[in-house]
């Protein structure tokens, strides 16, 4: 295979990403060939930029995507050329202990060759012009203008499905509605409350919405965020520099806590209100993530009551059913992605995107490849 193309390259920790020429390799037999036309800028992808995700190097970042397919591999299943696509960063081998137990993000192949920077069989797909092979952030590396993916991957939508927003389904979108209606299983008349409200905890207010909860409290340091939140349906909105949010669930909540406390913003102070806030018997479902080193302490009354704590990496996503019903519920008018992305830029502004993401400037920037 002779295609060359652009991609974001980043050689090592805490410097720029580079724009460079490079190679795809042959297709394996189930591999699928996708022209990437947008995608999302993650705190995922700045992870590895920081160093807090150890990854290999070069590598190319980019897990939150969307395109069209160029081509596929002789035994690919369930995708087509010319399908519109999203891309899923959660392959899986479908047999193992954990595949057994439906439990497809703790697959066995998946975990161990995660570390690895490679597609799901463990070969680059591609290499720089000059040689070296390049890594994949997540089995896809979607910040260039092409991307191979196994045929699992790549999960047909509706065309009419605009790239930009069908980018933001693939990791953002997936793990907050997800969170709210798949792992918290959400119902009419619940109260949630959801901490940090960028991408993924603005999509988990509308999981909350989706579901019919009848009290749905936000938690933000930023107004403007905060504002964004009550856009999405968030009914209370607390700023914890002002109030006391688990004073506050309780109050509104005939002084129990609510029933389900959802975490995206990833630090301990976020952590420990989670199960502060939410009720004796509720669920405190954990999205954001610190150092995996870092310890986060905890006041050990406030993890009595029978309280259920969860950590949830991806909604429990099963993309070939959620991918197209959260662009159905888009194309209806249910599900708000517009207001989500505060950027659209080229591959060459990527630098300038990941400063606005760590400054907190950007709810979602994203990437916008050319036909």
């Amino acid at each position: 295979m002779s295609i060359q193309f652009k991609a974001a390259v980043l050689h090592e920790t805490n410097s720029p990403i580079k724009i460079e020429t490079a190679q795809l390799n042959e297709l394996g037999a189930r591999d699928v060939l996708v022209k990437i036309r947008a995608a999302g800028l993650c705190h995922t992808d700045l992870e590895v930029i920081e160093g807090s995700l150890r990854l290999p190097f070069p590598i190319v970042l980019g897990h939150e995507a969307a395109g069209v397919v160029e081509q596929v591999g002789p035994d690919a299943r369930g995708v087509e050329v010319g399908d519109h696509v999203i891309l899923s960063w959660n392959p899986h081998c479908g047999d193992c202990f954990y595949c057994d137990q439906s439990l497809p993000i703790l697959c066995e192949t998946y975990l161990e060759n995660t570390p690895k920077g490679f597609a799901f069989d463990g070969k680059p797909k591609a290499r720089l012009a000059d040689g070296p092979g390049l890594h994949q952030l997540m089995y896809l590396g979607a910040f260039g203008e092409y991307c191979v993916v196994q045929d699992q991957q790549a999960i047909p939508v509706p065309r009419e499905m605009p790239f930009d927003r069908a980018a933001l389904i693939g990791c953002g979108v997936m793990t907050g509605v997800g969170a709210a209606l798949n792992v918290a299983k959400v119902r009419p008349g619940m109260s949630v409350m959801v901490i940090g409200c960028g991408a993924v905890g603005l999509a988990a207010i509308q999981g909350a919405v989706l579901g019919g909860a009848e009290q749905i409290f936000a938690v933000d340091l930023q107004e403007s965020r905060l504002q964004a939140a009550a856009e999405m349906g968030a009914t209370v909105l607390i700023n914890p520099q002002k109030d006391d949010a688990a004073s506050l669930a309780r109050s509104n909540t005939s002084d129990r806590g609510v029933d389900v406390v959802i975490e995206s913003a990833g630090n301990e102070a976020a952590f420990r209100l989670t199960v502060e806030a939410v009720r004796p018997g509720g669920q405190a479902i954990w999205l954001g993530k610190t150092d995996v080193d870092q310890d986060v302490a905890f006041r050990w009354g406030s993890l009595m009551q029978e309280k259920r704590i969860r950590r949830s990496s991806y909604g429990d996503a099963r993309p070939r059913q959620d991918f197209p019903f959260l662009c159905r519920s888009y194309l209806d008018g249910q599900l708000k992605l517009d207001s989500l992305i505060t950027n659209r830029i080229s591959l060459e502004e990527i630098n300038e995107g990941f400063e606005a993401l760590k400054n907190g400037e950007a709810i979602r920037s994203v990437i916008i490849f050319d036909d």
